[in-house]
């Protein structure tokens, strides 16, 4: 049994996956204290956090792909009010000269986090960048809907019957002519 001293810091790291996620705990001077596994559900999110702070209390995480698989405990830490900070993933040469490890690369993460090598601030997922996102990624579904309509009507028409497909051409060719208007309009926030 392990008899945690309450007022203790420690740094969390944490190698994320689509299913599991590997999280490791060090000291203020980058001793390990422990690694463990836990599943990608807002069960397993609480069960790591409460399993980090078992160790003292957490001072701030690395959490590698904060805008991708690590979201969801990134923003769980962060409703705790402990600081997030975003990892990079690890140097391929030296994962090529170790091997790679899940467990090495959380260790990594935490160590990262508490040198201050790693400085990248989280992504939260709300606010004006994720506004934007949100807005370029219906911009760009509208796009390809566009195009790929084009090329739909266009192959209908150059293999359709001469008879019924001549009136259309000049139509489809107006059609994807359209533009939209060049300069959008400032977004009212």
């Amino acid at each position: 049994m392990v008899i945690v001293d309450s007022a203790r810091q420690v740094v969390g790291g944490v190698d994320t996956h689509r299913d599991s996620h590997v999280a490791a705990v060090v000291d203020m001077n980058g001793g390990l204290l422990g690694v463990e596994s836990f599943p990608t559900t807002a069960v397993g999110h609480r069960s790591l956090s409460s399993w980090m702070s078992g160790f003292g209390v957490i001072e701030r995480v690395g959490i590698e792909g904060t805008g991708a698989y690590g979201a969801g405990i990134a923003r769980h830490f962060s409703r705790g009010s402990v600081t997030v900070i975003e990892v990079d993933r690890p140097d391929r040469r030296k994962r090529r000269q170790h091997g790679k490890s899940d467990q090495l690369d959380a260790i990594e993460a935490a160590r990262g986090a508490l040198s201050g090598r790693c400085l990248g601030i989280a992504k939260s997922g709300d606010g004006y960048a994720e506004a934007l996102r949100a807005l370029l990624v219906a911009k760009r579904s509208a796009r390809s809907t566009r195009i790929g309509s084009i090329v739909q009507l266009r192959h209908l028409i150059f293999t359709g019957p001469d008879d019924l497909t001549r009136p259309t051409r000049r139509a489809v060719g107006i059609a994807a002519g359209q533009r939209g208007r060049q300069t959008p309009p400032a977004p009212r926030w």
